[in-house]
Formats: structure tokens, sequence, C-alpha cells
């Protein structure tokens, strides 16, 4: 790990953060709204729509203004990623993987040449990072992964699949984790950075999903890849170490990811069952609408707290393992809970694509399974507790 890392300290700032939102919802309603349904029927990736984010200063938000990026905390991040999200999951769910997994992994254990190398394209749109952990037979059990990299001279042969990568396809930087050890070994994995046109790095299979669908999900494929060894992040063997201190950050972005959904059904339902008529009256009016909306606005505000309490600690550098596996846990549950009961509240609109929220419902299940499980994020927590 690069010891020289600049330290942020940002508070919560609500004036900051309301700018942020401003910000963040004016892009959605001027570049993504229009498009929504459009590209989630054709499973369209619109990369433009990210590079544009670039110039609003989305595309670095973690990254110091000295390498192109916007120098913002977490406080300010997941507050883009909620509003933008509220708009359309994808476009939050692409944006939120090329921040906090690629450019941040670049920006916490690049040494001064990588970062300056690849941060400033990143950070500003320009490139469309990805980051590829997850193999066909290789899931949280990354020890036995089968994608190797073998060093030669000064050199790197990478051979291997990786599956599930967020913009496997279209991104323009890679950060990849191989086995460069014993299977099952500890420290047997390294982090290397790859650029698109390399020979041997190749796209494969492009995912066909249930939701997110204007978010590509597609596999990277590496045959005799042969990289220099500057295209390494950090130590041999602390792949896997880098990359659950990545995880602790994008486990953060999926909370606030599951966030937007959440507020975005809920505001959907509530503005329905105040426009709704049954029996002479609203059906907000009823006990049983009106007890939904009440839980879903008490559990999204404790996802909110949730989520700027492993914000405050990320930014100061403080372990955030426990909570950040809390947040995403508890957000990505909720966010299914809150879509499923804004259907209902829909009654038989709430199926037909016409209406807002069959997309949150489709959308909001793979919060609970992107970057670790709720099953991996209870046993996260269990191991953290238990170990107290």
């Amino acid at each position: 790990m690069n010891n020289n890392q600049t330290k942020i300290n940002h508070s919560y700032n609500e004036d900051s953060i309301s700018l942020i939102k401003e910000s963040a919802m004016d892009f959605s309603l001027q570049y993504i709204k229009p498009y929504v349904m459009d590209w989630d029927e054709n499973q369209h990736f619109p990369k433009e729509v990210l590079h544009k984010a670039g110039e609003y200063g989305f595309m670095g938000m973690l990254v110091p203004e000295n390498y192109g990026g916007s120098g913002l905390g977490y406080h300010e991040y997941v507050s883009s990623i909620v509003e933008i999200s509220k708009i359309d999951p994808s476009i939050g769910l692409s944006i939120a993987a090329h921040n906090s997994l690629c450019a941040n992994h670049i920006f916490k254990f690049g040494n001064e040449d990588q970062r300056n190398k690849w941060l400033p394209g990143l950070a500003t749109g320009k490139y469309i990072g990805a980051w590829g952990l997850t193999e066909p037979n290789t899931g949280s059990d990354a020890s036995k992964m089968a994608s190797t990299a073998v060093k030669k001279g000064n050199k790197w042969v990478l051979n291997g699949t990786k599956n599930f990568i967020t913009h496997g396809k279209s991104g323009d930087i890679a950060v990849v984790i191989f086995r460069t050890g014993p299977v099952g070994e500890k420290n047997n994995t390294t982090a290397f950075v790859i650029e698109r046109g390399s020979r041997g790095f190749e796209s494969g299979k492009k995912e066909n999903k249930l939701g997110m669908r204007a978010s590509e999900t597609a596999e990277m494929i590496f045959q005799d890849c042969i990289i220099d060894d500057s295209n390494r992040l950090g130590e041999v063997g602390s792949g896997f170490k880098q990359s659950m201190r990545i995880l602790d950050g994008g486990r953060i972005s999926i909370a606030a990811l599951s966030l937007g959904i959440a507020k975005g059904a809920y505001e959907a339902a509530l503005k329905y069952s105040n426009e709704r008529i049954q029996f002479g009256k609203t059906i907000s009016s009823f006990q049983a609408i009106s007890f939904k909306l009440a839980e879903m606005a008490t559990e999204i505000e404790a996802a909110d707290l949730l989520i700027r309490s492993a914000s405050d600690k990320i930014n100061n550098s403080k372990p955030v393992t426990l909570e950040s596996a809390m947040c995403k846990l508890f957000s990505s549950e909720l966010c299914v809970k809150v879509s499923n009961d804004a259907v209902q509240i829909f009654g038989g609109y709430g199926y037909i694509k016409d209406f807002p929220v069959e997309k949150y419902l489709r959308d909001s299940k793979l919060c609970t399974i992107g970057e670790g499980t709720s099953e991996i994020q209870k046993l996260v927590i269990s191991r953290k507790i238990l170990s107290k």
C-alpha cells in the first residue's frame, strides 16, 4: 500500500450536500430520465452518459483535485449516488462501480506514477473503469480463483476469465485480481491495471439481466495477456487484502444505491396514494396503506443514518468493515422490501411498465447480491461482533 495517501477528513456539511444533490438531480433529469425505459428495454449501456457525468464531476468524486478529481468525501459521494439512483439505478450502479472500485483502488494502492497515469482520465470520465474479482466458479472464496498471473522477467502473463463485471466489455481501464501463488494459500493474489486494447485482453459474454439492464455486465477474458510489472498495484500477494479494503467502501456505495432505489419507490408510492381514489377517498387515507408508507419512511431514515455513520468513519480513515457491512445489509434488503410494497400500493398498475415501481423492484434485487450477498454481510458482521 502507498504510505503517502491523502487523508480525507470531510465532515457532514448540509450546504455542500445540498449543492451535490441539486447538481445530481439536474444531471439525472436532463441526461437520464428521458431515456430510462428505452435503455432498460434494449439493455443499452449509454457510455456517453458516463462521459457527460465526468463533466459534472461525478466520475472522480473520491479522487483528489491534483489527479483531476473532485476531491470530495463519502458524504457528498453517496448523496450523488442516491439522487442519480432515484432516477435510474442502472446509471447509479455504473457510476458507483467506476468510482469506488476502479478509480478508488488505483488511488489507494497505486504509486504516484500509476496515479498520474490513470486517474486523470478516469476522474474526468474520459475513461470508463472496471474492476474484476469474481470468476465463473469463484465468488467470495477468492483464494481458489483460477485466473493466474505468472511473472516472466519484468513482465506478467495473465490467463483466465472474470465474470459479472460491470463495464466488462466497454471499460477502458480495468483493475483485475489474479492468483499469483498456490491455490488456497493466504496472500496468493495480486492486483493489476490492464488497459483496453492490450493484446490478449478481450470481452466475453454480455449478461442478459433481470434488472440494472442499462448497466453493462460482461465477462473479461485473458489469454496470454502480457503486461509490464509497472501495471502491478502494490506488493505481490496483497491483492485480496486490497480488495477487502476496496469492498469496504464499495459496500457503502451499494447501500447508497439501495437507498436511492428505496427513496424513488417510496416517493412514487406516496404520490400515487394521494392521487388514487377508491371508495370516495384517497387510498393513503386507509390504514393499510398509510402504515406501509410509515414503515417505508422510518426504515429509509434508518438506512440514511447507517450510511452517514459509515461514511463519516471512512472519511476519517477509521476501521469501517463492520459499519459498511451493516449499512449494505440493511439498505439492500430494505430497497427490495420498499420496492415490493410500492408495487403493492400501485396494485395492478404497479405491474405495468408505464409506471416506475416495477423497474425499482427488478433493479433492487441486485443490491442484495453484488459486492457480497446478504449472507456474506451477515458473516462479516457476526465475525466482527463475536471477535469483540
